[in-house]
């Protein structure tokens, strides 16, 4: 069985899905895909993501918001009123991102830090996104603690010694399907390093779709692809990353 680690289905044009999750998620458990974790990117949009999803069992949630998405800063009173929520395991998705959005980086370290300390008293994991701010990340997971309560790099894109700093403060590694693509390749050689007990498989769905959907909306069904390029990069067999991605996902989440 697999686990989706971080999707959005809220996000999903479900024109292509009969106009129904209900499509989407039945295609996840025919593709051997036991829970997804749906990922929030607003606090505003979280009410709806929550209601949106409320009455499918393997679906978990996180509350946060996207350092692409930092029109206001970030009310830390509410993001730790939201998370409370009864199916909200993990907070964010937080973090930095100077390739797409440099300007708004004041705002987006604001943020990064309330999510952490909004981390650290719910004593929830964190989801992160990093994308051109490596040190940055790492200095600001150090600085306020962020061992504490771990997590996941999510859709990680960066180094293998970015990756051994922040598996070293109790975070995991989390591969998308873009390690399936063709120039990929710095990012397969980090792959092939992460340690058995830090690995988590992702679709990050609706975007990202893994080579042979490549081009097409993702869904976490397409989870299952990210295993088998991880276990061909790995030499190690299929049923072995479904049965170490999904131990890693609930032994972080206390879901044992």
């Amino acid at each position: 069985m697999f686990i989706d680690s971080h999707c959005h289905l809220d996000r999903l044009d479900l024109s292509l899905f009969d106009n129904n999750l209900d499509t989407v998620v039945e295609a996840a458990s025919l593709a051997k895909v036991e829970q997804m974790l749906c990922v929030s990117v607003t606090l505003d949009d979280f009410p709806t993501m929550a209601d949106k999803t409320a009455k499918y069992d393997n679906v978990l949630l996180t509350c946060g918001t996207h350092p692409l998405n930092q029109e206001d800063k970030t009310d830390l009173n509410r993001l730790i009123e939201l998370a409370r929520h009864p199916r909200v395991i993990a907070i964010g998705e937080t973090g930095l991102d100077y390739f797409y959005a440099p300007e708004t980086k004041a705002l987006q370290l604001d943020s990064f830090e309330k999510h952490i300390k909004a981390a650290i008293e719910l004593n929830k994991p964190l989801i992160i996104h990093t994308r051109d701010a490596q040190q940055d990340t790492l200095d600001i997971l150090r600085q306020q603690h962020a061992e504490k309560v771990g997590g996941i790099l999510h859709c990680f894109t960066e180094t293998w010694d970015m990756a051994k700093q922040a598996i070293a403060m109790g975070f995991y590694i989390s591969f998308s399907g873009i390690v399936t693509f063709k120039n990929a390749s710095a990012l397969r050689e980090v792959a092939k390093q992460v340690p058995d007990d830090k690995i988590l498989i992702e679709t990050d769905a609706p975007y990202l779709a893994p080579v042979p959907y490549r081009g097409k909306q993702n869904q976490p069904a397409y989870v299952v692809e990210v295993a088998k390029h991880l276990a061909s990069i790995r030499g190690q067999s299929v049923e072995h990353i479904a049965q170490i991605s999904s131990n890693n996902y609930k032994r972080l989440f206390n879901l044992c």
